[in-house]
């Protein structure tokens, strides 16, 4: 199957929304490629970028599960190779 390179970018804007975040990204763990957090306390939030190698279903299915989450801010940009 072929497979697109993306990269999903969350913005964490409530704590309680951190176990959910996390589960999901361990049951996709398969086709992330890295993941950067970086916590930006003044604002009291936390900018999470994870980088995905994966068929275009399974990247859309991950930020269609992430973007349900009460708390998260989710975009996704899909490279054009």
């Amino acid at each position: 199957m072929e497979t697109k390179v993306a990269v999903i970018s969350i913005i964490v804007e409530n704590d309680d929304a951190v176990e959910t975040l996390n589960t999901l990204l361990h049951e996709y763990s398969g086709h992330i490629i890295g993941r950067m957090g970086i916590p930006y306390r003044e604002r009291g939030i936390n900018l999470i970028s994870v980088a995905l190698d994966a068929p275009a279903d399974v990247i859309s299915a991950l930020a269609g599960k992430l973007g349900n989450q009460p708390g998260l801010s989710v975009k996704t940009a899909v490279a054009g190779v």
